[in-house]
């Protein structure tokens, strides 16, 4: 399957102070030295992406938010629309974390209207999907993320720019990793989603895989069929480890 240039994206949490910015500033100067063969973001707290966004301008790295409110406007304190993102700098947003599908109850539905919310702000929307670790032991690892990708996914993503991410639930943050034929096996179902939902629009945008890569292992997971990047944790704190990663793709 043809596939997009690859996109690596770093998901800084919620981590960092405006003291971290040192960290980007290191990145973008070794980008310049470097042409990279891959797409680069990162997506910090909202509280650093104007900053963040005005370091990045007119170089290779692209900002993103976190998560963003499927509503334009309202009141809904302590939340934050798509367009505040775009209008701080953003051009992509995160998605569906299992972050946010554990810990905040976000359904397929929920995720969707924020995509929707997304794609009419201007941004590209990474909507991540993946199983716990007792659905993965049931053997039902393929089917919920398949779910989870047709009901996700809105149809306005047909013809935009916007990315799928797969996140094991039980690898996240732990240093455990599926195997890269269990990798693959779930990125395929990914891209049979994609294409189900959306038709020759789900063809080519990328699925990114993420759950615990490192400099270690991010060549291997890169370079396995299907995988179109990746969305790293905390490995992409640090601009040398970032870098390693990058330079995998």
């Amino acid at each position: 399957m043809k596939q997009s240039v690859k996109l690596v994206a770093g998901n800084w949490k919620m981590n960092g102070l405006g003291a971290s910015l040192d960290e980007v500033e290191t990145l973008k100067a070794a980008l310049a030295e470097e042409a990279s063969a891959c797409r680069v973001a990162l997506c910090p707290p909202a509280t650093l992406v104007e900053r963040m966004a005005a370091i990045c301008a007119g170089g290779p790295v692209e900002v993103g938010g976190q998560d963003c409110r499927a509503e334009a406007s309202g009141a809904f304190t302590g939340d934050i629309a798509a367009s505040m993102l775009k209008d701080a700098g953003a051009t992509l947003v995160i998605l569906g974390h299992s972050e946010r599908r554990q810990g905040y109850g976000e359904t397929n539905a929920l995720v969707l209207a924020k995509a929707e919310a997304a794609v009419a702000a201007g941004l590209s929307p990474i909507i991540c999907v993946g199983e716990t670790l007792a659905q993965r032991e049931a053997g039902q690892a393929v089917e919920v993320v398949r779910e989870q990708v047709i009901h996700s996914l809105p149809l306005a993503l047909a013809g935009q720019a916007f990315a799928v991410a797969y996140e094991p639930v039980w690898a996240i943050g732990t240093g455990l990793t599926p195997t890269l034929e269990q990798i693959e096996e779930v990125h395929r179902a990914v891209r049979a989603a994609m294409i189900e939902r959306l038709g020759l629009g789900g063809a080519e945008q990328p699925i990114l895989y993420g759950g615990s890569v490192k400099p270690d292992n991010a060549r291997d997971i890169l370079s396995t069929p299907e995988v179109g990047g990746a969305l790293v944790g905390g490995a992409s704190l640090k601009a040398a480890d970032f870098l390693q990663i990058i330079r995998a793709a």
